[in-house]
């Protein structure tokens, strides 16, 4: 089996196509400059070009049976102008190779009046305007007549998940922990999920393809954090200072700092999501695979830690 993955260098997609390569898979990733990215022994087929080039994209899916689309424009800009053109593409190269489309899915497409339960059939109306073109790129991979799956989790952390809430919210990357800040509203729970647990999902479920429908969707449960305190509390375990408590984060900085920092002003946008709970079924997903992967939380956040240089590896 081969695979063709876009962004291969990004959290999600680098996760996944190193699990694929431990599968048996050949990989390819196509990339800008690949010879600055290509590592001896990755397992991976590096090929120079650009997702934002059609005949790049068709070109590398020749012969893949899935194309991993986990590209994403870098600090959340341009995208408006990067991610629907990045989509048709992948659409594009998947009609000409027969590929299923793997996608992340993210909870950006549902607004306050989905919450706090979401479904996989829950209505979505997104307030923000990322959350409008997520919108947008499922409903052009719906309507596009070639095989998907769309697998949706809480929010990322890993040891390769430097843009994400948990390194950009939490702690520092790079740091010891001597500070951890907490984003959620008091009370209010908030779904986690690791990447790793979300790349060996995504691939349980790739190789289950012949019982996939053409559109398939599938949402997982992650680490269920119920008022919000039990990640920082993890985190302050990690680090070896369980006596450490976190404190409010700075929405007011974000505030004072978006019309200059497009990524201060992105993450602001995402605050209706810490202020009530958000939560997945994974109802459906259990009824394909039996279990979920689950990795269990202090041992997840340890690892996490180290892969950002919080902490040293014990």
């Amino acid at each position: 089996m081969e695979a063709l993955v876009l962004g291969a260098t990004g959290g999600v997609g680098g996760e996944v196509a190193r699990l694929l390569a431990a599968r048996g898979w050949i990989v390819k990733a196509l990339h800008r400059a690949p010879q600055q990215v290509a590592k001896p022994g990755d397992g991976m087929q590096w090929l120079a070009g650009d997702a934002m080039n059609r005949d790049d994209v068709v070109k590398a899916a020749q012969g893949v049976q899935l194309i991993v689309h986990a590209v994403n424009p870098p600090g959340y800009r341009n995208w408006g102008a990067l991610v629907l053109p990045m989509i048709d593409n992948t659409i594009a190269a998947a009609r000409a190779s027969g590929a299923r489309i793997l996608l992340p899915g993210t909870v950006y497409n549902y607004g306050p009046d989905a919450l706090p339960n979401i479904r996989e059939d829950s209505p979505q109306h997104p307030v923000t305007r990322k959350g409008a073109i997520r919108v947008e790129l499922e409903r052009r991979l719906k309507d596009a007549g070639v095989p998907v799956l769309i697998v949706r989790a809480g929010d990322f952390f890993g040891p390769k998940t430097g843009n994400s809430w948990f390194a950009q919210g939490l702690v520092k990357p790079g740091k010891e922990v001597s500070a951890i800040s907490n984003p959620a509203a008091p009370g209010v729970g908030h779904q986690w999920a690791y990447l790793p647990d979300v790349a060996e999902t995504m691939v349980r479920l790739v190789e289950r393809s012949d019982q996939l429908p053409m559109f398939a969707s599938y949402q997982m449960n992650g680490h269920w954090d119920a008022d919000g305190t039990q990640m920082t509390a993890a985190i302050a375990r990690a680090a070896g200072k369980p006596e450490l408590k976190a404190s409010a984060f700075p929405w007011w900085l974000l505030a004072l700092a978006s019309p200059f920092v497009p990524v201060f002003r992105e993450l602001r946008e995402m605050r209706y999501l810490w202020r009530q709970p958000v939560r997945m079924s994974n109802a459906r997903l259990l009824a394909v695979l039996g279990s979920e992967p689950h990795t269990p939380l202090d041992v997840a956040v340890r690892r996490t830690l180290q892969g950002l240089g919080c902490v040293t590896a014990a």
